[in-house]
């Protein structure tokens, strides 16, 4: 085989390939097998037809044209590795005439990734917001914690926020009801946000017994662009009855005595919690600044297709696509930056490191670990989903690289984020978010039913 390579830019390239016909052998002997397997020849069974039958009742062209198209993926694949070509996105194959017994030559035109010079991205500054942790914030935690051990009370009276409503809900497009926004003996707490836009402003001053009704159009789903009624029948409406925040509200809320005890634990965890605030700004930033340095070209094919692939249904306006644009080209850049610096500092994905990014992202698809793991496999994106997790290693490694000061331009030593570190890992600790929570250790029990 012969092949040449011919740079059409920065991002995209020309290879030629020419195959001897003596290398298309193996592949003509397939061809002849898989026609032999699908056609009925009379005389004949099925997969046993000869060749030089297939020749007489189908043409030898035919052969030849099954043959090419099995030996271009090879050969193709052993052009890019001849010359190193590192592809994006699937290569644009021309094939010349095929005639018996001559060489097979096609070209092929694919987007690659560019050659670019990496910032010096060693000693980088930012700034993040100072972790301080106020009285204000510890106030706040202790009320939350109040609250959940708290009784609700029915009033008569207009509701608010903070009040807790039980309602009906009915929603309906066109007159037809929506499905999702259908149910009975709901409970929300005014001021959450938590139901759809507008909600909340609808249900304030509402008392038992009124019922309220707006409209709001979803930006996404089924029901994109297209005006919603919701009609809601108010039964309910109670208050929160705060119980006295005293030692032994302390000891039945937590493993503390006192109070005192109690608002220290808040502080030590929300200050730890501040400082992983810290360390994914950091983060942030040092991406921005990376990207922001880096001169990198990007390859436009790739971008149009995976612009074209968001748009496939047909939603969305020239504004949207803008955006959409603007955020694949963000994105493409940063996984060229971030795979360079991958390779300039050796970084390695480990299996415990793979096995720790499967069990974080799982949940977002509603999955076990084990069926995450599955779905990749099956859908082939195991690769894919290792240079996620290199990318992150590389990112880690540049922050630990940094400086990284607050607001108040004190330095921020992110060294706690980085736990029992080791010499082939480098990854930002997913740090625990140590607020108060339903099994949080400061809670000492499930709160009292309502």
């Amino acid at each position: 085989m012969k092949s040449a390579v011919e740079n059409l830019s920065p991002t995209r390239v020309k290879l030629t390939v020419e195959v001897p016909f003596e290398e298309l052998r193996p592949a003509l002997d397939k061809a002849y097998k898989r026609i032999a397997s699908q056609v009925n020849v009379p005389g004949f069974r099925k997969g046993k037809v000869p060749a030089r039958v297939i020749d007489q009742r189908f043409g030898r062209a035919l052969v030849l044209e099954e043959a090419a198209s099995e030996a271009v993926g090879e050969h193709l694949e052993a052009a890019v590795r001849e010359h190193d070509v590192k592809l994006l996105g699937r290569p644009e194959v021309e094939m010349g005439e095929l005639h018996d017994n001559a060489p097979l030559e096609f070209t092929a035109e694919a987007d690659v990734v560019p050659e670019f010079d990496l910032p010096e991205y060693a000693g980088l500054e930012v700034t993040v917001d100072a972790a301080e942790v106020t009285d204000e914030d510890i106030d706040k935690q202790v009320d939350a914690l109040r609250s959940r051990f708290g009784t609700l009370l029915a009033v008569e009276r207009p509701a608010g926020d903070g009040d807790v409503l039980l309602f009906d809900l009915r929603g309906t497009a066109d007159g037809a009801p929506v499905e999702d926004l259908t149910a009975s003996a709901m409970s929300y707490e005014v001021g959450t946000d938590g139901i759809v836009p507008g909600f909340d402003d609808a249900v304030r001053g509402a008392s038992a017994g009124e019922t309220r009704t707006f409209t709001f159009t979803p930006t996404a789903g089924e029901y994109l662009d297209r005006l919603i009624e919701v009609t809601v029948d108010i039964t309910t409406v109670r208050e929160r009855s705060l119980p006295d925040l005293d030692d032994d509200f302390a000891a039945l809320a937590s493993e503390f005595d006192t109070v005192e005890e109690l608002r220290d634990d808040l502080r030590s965890r929300l200050a730890r919690v501040k400082l992983a605030e810290q360390a994914y700004a950091a983060r942030d930033e040092i991406a921005r600044v990376l990207l922001e340095k880096a001169d990198v070209p990007l390859p436009e094919g790739v971008i149009a297709a995976q612009v074209e692939d968001h748009f496939e249904d047909g939603h969305g306006d020239d504004e949207h696509r803008a955006d959409v644009e603007a955020e694949v080209r963000e994105a493409l850049k940063t996984q060229l930056v971030l795979d360079r610096i991958a390779e300039a500092e050796q970084v390695a994905v480990s299996e415990s490191e793979l096995s720790a990014w499967l069990v974080g992202q799982a949940p977002r698809y509603g999955m076990t670990p084990d069926q995450f793991a599955q779905e990749l496999v099956g859908s082939g994106q195991v690769t894919a989903a290792v240079a996620e997790v290199r990318r992150g290693k590389a990112l880690s490694t540049v922050l630990e690289k940094a400086t990284v000061v607050d607001s108040n331009g004190a330095a921020v030593d992110l060294s706690a984020v980085f736990p029992d570190r080791d010499e082939e890992s480098g990854t930002l600790s997913e740090v625990e978010d140590d607020e108060p929570s339903d099994d949080s250790p400061a809670d000492g029990g499930p709160a009292a039913a309502e």
